[in-house]
């Protein structure tokens, strides 16, 4: 027996001994998570920084280093570097990915298992469109990273399926902490975003591994901030009414983003173009923007970092914002991996910054700067473009650590939250979310159905003046064991039976010119109503063993209005994942109540 077997089976054996649940062990590896987390994180980052020292000389953040470049060098090097990314990326999708690339996938609805060569030749790829001026997050990968060695490490545990999942979303979290210094938003992300709830027994490693990496970030070398978040002493009292008119300004304006980035990619696939000369050509027009705005190279943090602390014109802080947008747009829709949360909250805060500036036009009284217009901004609008409010009201009040910009945010998140969410058509900045909203919707819509959704037309009907031959052509025509008899107003009647008739015919076959109506059965089978609940149909179809029921407009009026099948109703409850007996038993009971 090898070591690593031998391991495994002390590890069944303490389980067993100390009884613990499925989800107690991850805590242990949510340790090692958080610290291995953290330690990819560092690395991705130096090495973007190696990189820029190798194509530039120029240390620093991206926009520093563009305005050292000379136009020319703004022009090809996004070119050159999206080239290169291209090529990876290309050599990425002839790797075998049996499974899930996406981390978030993984997580939400895959079974925790990340390709390790797909997912590095994407990181590597990612490397060279940010380290070269792509206008992009480089947080994407580095929670990529973190969640491949959280998938890596539990398959060699040969955890099962929930445990791999949550051990993935450990390194998800700790991946989100190292690339942001906010912990406890890092869990809320992948709570909110990924797994789509708030549960202790989830939230519990997640935390534990966010805090870990964080402590890890801060004592490796170069460790600062993202954001240098100013002393948050802004908007109090009245003036958090301000907040109204901001969120619902953001709000507004979240929608647009995301319909921007998503025509982007439409462009570039209508393009039709080599995925190497796809990025190359995005890079291109994002390196000619920044011949005249450098601005809009890099993830957009020194510039909210120069918002929040300097003084700007607000013509250039509409200049900047639109052709960031532009570029963000152009870097992803050809393709780029990256990530858009950081350019996210660039835009929130050139927003926020242009509410305040109107603001203090408005009302110069007031005495509110805008850089307090433009840390709620950002977190409103990423609450707007995530459909995470709470996780967007922790990461920034993390960032700040005052109490006093809680309340503000608060009312900004959630009223922009609405706003997107009512006027954004489903439409959120990851899919996973986007997709399990229409999940939610669909599974409304269903629950909210009765028999008159279902209803499809009766076939087999015929009149109580028909005649026997006529009543036995149906049963040829159609496989049923149930003829539908109506009167000359269409009302419901009765059935007739495939037995009865058949018996009747064997015994004298001259029955068969005689009128059907001596075979009516008015109680044989139940029917149903139009505004019979899934439950209540469904209890109907419990107390008769046929694949389909009559559906009449009611008791008083029985006017045949088509049929039911009861695979219908089965269908839709496999879809709300409920179980019909269960739901069918609980209906009867309580029919039966007094």
């Amino acid at each position: 027996m090898s070591l690593y077997t031998r391991f495994l089976s002390l590890r069944l054996r303490l389980l067993e001994l100390f009884r613990l649940s499925r989800i107690q062990p991850v805590l242990l590896w949510a340790v090692l998570i958080g610290l291995l987390g953290a330690f990819s994180t560092f690395l991705f980052r130096e090495a973007i920084a190696g990189l820029q020292w190798l194509f530039t000389r120029h240390p620093g953040s991206m926009v520093g280093m563009a305005m050292q470049l000379n136009p020319t060098a703004r022009l090809w090097l996004p070119t050159i570097g999206g080239l290169v990314a291209g090529l990876l990326l290309a050599w990425a999708r002839r790797v075998s990915a049996e499974r899930r690339s996406d981390y978030m996938e993984a997580i939400a609805v895959g079974d925790g298992h990340l390709p390790v060569r797909h997912s590095l030749l994407r990181s590597v790829s990612s490397l060279f469109s940010v380290a070269s001026g792509g206008s992009i997050g480089r947080e994407g990968s580095m929670v990529q990273l973190s969640a491949l060695i959280a998938s890596v490490l539990g398959s060699r545990l040969r955890l099962d399926r929930p445990q791999l999942r949550l051990l993935v979303a450990c390194g998800a979290a700790a991946g989100v902490t190292s690339a942001y210094n906010t912990p406890l938003a890092a869990s809320l992300f992948v709570s909110e975003i990924v797994l789509g709830s708030i549960a202790i027994d989830t939230l519990g490693p997640m935390l534990l591994a966010s805090v870990v990496a964080n402590v890890t970030m801060r004592a490796l070398p170069n460790y600062h901030p993202v954001y240098a978040m100013p002393t948050f002493a802004g908007l109090q009292g009245l003036q958090v009414l301000w907040c109204v008119p901001l969120g619902l300004f953001v709000g507004a304006m979240a929608p647009f983003f995301l319909r921007t980035l998503a025509a982007g990619k439409r462009l570039f696939e209508s393009l039709s173009l080599p995925l190497p000369i796809r990025l190359a050509v995005g890079g291109f027009l994002v390196g000619a923007i920044s011949v005249w705005v450098p601005q809009v190279w890099g993830n957009g943090y020194s510039v909210v970092n120069s918002l929040l602390h300097q003084p700007w014109l607000w013509s250039s802080v509409l200049l900047v914002l639109v052709t960031k947008v532009l570029a963000t747009t152009l870097t992803t829709g050809s393709g780029a991996v990256g990530g858009v949360f950081t350019p996210t909250l660039f835009v929130g805060a050139a927003l926020g910054w242009l509410f305040g500036a109107a603001a203090m036009v408005i009302l110069p009284a007031q005495g509110v700067l805008p850089s307090a217009f433009a840390v709620v901004g950002m977190g409103a609008f990423l609450a707007a473009t995530t459909g995470a409010p709470l996780m967007a009201i922790f990461m920034i009040f993390e960032m700040t650590l005052s109490d006093q910009v809680v309340l503000p945010l608060m009312v900004a998140c959630v009223i922009a939250f609405w706003v997107a969410r009512n006027f954004g058509g489903g439409r959120w900045m990851y899919e996973v979310v986007t997709q399990r909203n229409r999940e939610e919707q669909e599974r409304t819509r269903l629950e909210g159905q009765t028999m008159a959704d279902l209803v499809q037309p009766a076939d087999t009907v015929l009149t109580l003046d028909d005649s026997v031959s006529a009543v036995m052509q149906m049963f040829f025509k159609y496989p049923v064991k149930y003829v539908y008899l109506v009167d000359s107003k269409g009302w419901y009647q009765g059935v007739v039976s495939l037995k009865d008739v058949s018996e009747a015919l064997t015994r004298d076959p001259l029955i068969a010119t005689q009128a059907v109506a001596p075979f009516l059965k008015s109680g044989e089978i139940p029917v149903l109503l139009p505004a019979y609940s899934l439950s209540e149909g469904l209890t109907q179809f419990m107390q008769h063993f046929g694949e389909r029921l009559p559906v009449v407009h009611s008791h008083e009026q029985p006017l045949l209005m088509g049929v039911v099948h009861k695979s219908a109703i089965l269908e839709t409850f496999s879809v709300l994942g409920r179980q019909p007996a269960a739901v069918a038993s609980s209906s009867l009971n309580r029919d039966n109540k007094p």
